[in-house]
């Protein structure tokens, strides 16, 4: 049994960065930049008017002839004399000698000319050439996640392919004979199945928007052959269950038969203390508890920063926040603790039914604090660390 961040070490050491693959911008989203991205052209690839109004020459005069229009899309060639001023809208080319632009609201208008009732500054309302990015200039280093606003940028430059770090391929097997699938009249003895639907929705949180969920009975030979299918197929694999000590828990030496390498079994903490983490060459294993806070703690704590780093990202980790607790805690078990806690501006919160079977509270919980193994009193009023889950 290992300590929590000896576990933390291990994951990170052995979560590799995924193959690189060229994807079309529009398909992008939530990906992760593969290399560093130089603009093609200038942004804007030419002085633009910001407003709609009326492009002059900058002067002590109010009163301008009116000698044509600058629509978006047109490239005027128009040259304006220091009495002329030009039509124009948002978006449109300004004349190369024009150098202010007059928003429409501030003139009294006709046909053939125009007279300024407020006058703007030099230069306002014109987009330099360039303003946003210059030819050359980076757009995005390296490890940069894929926003829709990254999209429009890349779009906006004319760029329609890119390099980024390929999503892992994950797949869930849940292991248990008492459970079935929600929906259905419950027989007892039996319980529905929810952490497959509870996993993968933690994956949707990362990017990861489609897995594969596998179901097997509490049975060696099955898991087994089970395991064998999955492992040639997947980049991260998710166990649910029978990985601790009972009779009928066979992941573990089903793992082992299908030539798993054990990373670590057993992390010094509470909940979640019976997880196993291995790899078969590129692929990463997971043997998460059975009991849901468990599974699910686990899942925030070890498999998020492994799958967050196997796609590129640098920060791997859910964001730690200090908060002053609200009560004291006691921790006579020599565990790292995780406690399903709500915080808010200034204190937190221990919730009640900190099981490891109970999602009751961890689905209004917004934080885990972390409570080291090496700490028997935190005092009403103490700093604490959280980990935020939201």
């Amino acid at each position: 049994m290992i300590q929590v961040e000896e576990a933390l070490s291990i994951i990170a050491q052995n979560s590799t960065k995924m193959p690189v693959q060229t994807i079309a911008v529009n398909k992008a989203l939530g990906y992760i930049l593969a290399e560093t991205i130089y603009s093609p052209i200038a942004m804007p690839p030419f002085r633009q008017s910001a407003m709609d109004g009326y492009a002059f020459i900058h002067s002590e005069r109010h009163q301008y002839d009116v000698i044509g229009l600058s629509q978006a899309g047109d490239h005027s060639k128009i040259k304006l004399k220091e009495n002329e001023a030009i039509r124009i809208f948002t978006g449109a080319f300004v004349p190369n000698n024009a150098d202010t632009v007059v928003m429409q609201e501030h003139v009294l208008a006709n046909e053939k000319s125009i007279l300024i009732t407020r006058m703007p500054e030099l230069y306002l309302n014109v987009r330099a050439k360039g303003e946003q990015i210059q030819e050359g200039e980076v757009v995005f280093e390296a490890n940069t996640l894929i926003t829709p606003a990254a999209i429009g940028f890349l779009a906006c430059l004319g760029i329609t392919e890119i390099n980024v770090f390929k999503k892992p391929k994950v797949a869930i097997l849940v292991t248990g004979n008492e459970l079935v699938k929600p929906g259905g009249k419950l027989p007892k003895g039996k319980i529905y199945e929810s952490n497959s639907v509870m996993l993968q929705a933690a994956l949707q949180t990362i990017g990861v928007k489609k897995s594969k969920v596998y179901t097997v009975k509490d049975n060696l030979k099955a898991t087994k052959k089970a395991l064998k299918a999955i492992l040639k197929k997947y980049d991260v694999v998710l166990v649910s269950g029978g990985i601790s000590v009972g009779d009928y828990d066979f992941v573990k030496e089903a793992l082992l038969a299908n030539g798993v390498e054990q990373l670590f079994y057993k992390i010094n903490q509470k909940p979640g203390k019976p997880m196993f983490f291995g790899a078969k060459k590129e692929t990463l294993v997971f043997a998460l508890p059975g009991n849901p806070a468990s599974s699910l703690t686990n899942f925030y704590v070890y498999v998020y920063p492994a799958i967050k780093a196997k796609m590129g990202f640098l920060d791997t980790h859910r964001t730690k926040i200090m908060r002053k607790l609200n009560q004291s805690i006691t921790n006579n078990s020599g565990k790292t603790l995780f406690l399903k806690a709500l915080y808010d501006e200034t204190n937190v919160t221990v919730l009640d039914s900190q099981s490891s079977a109970m999602l009751n509270t961890f689905a209004i919980a917004n934080s885990l604090i972390i409570v080291p193994n090496d700490v028997e009193t935190l005092k009403k009023g103490q700093i604490v660390t959280l980990l935020s889950l939201f």
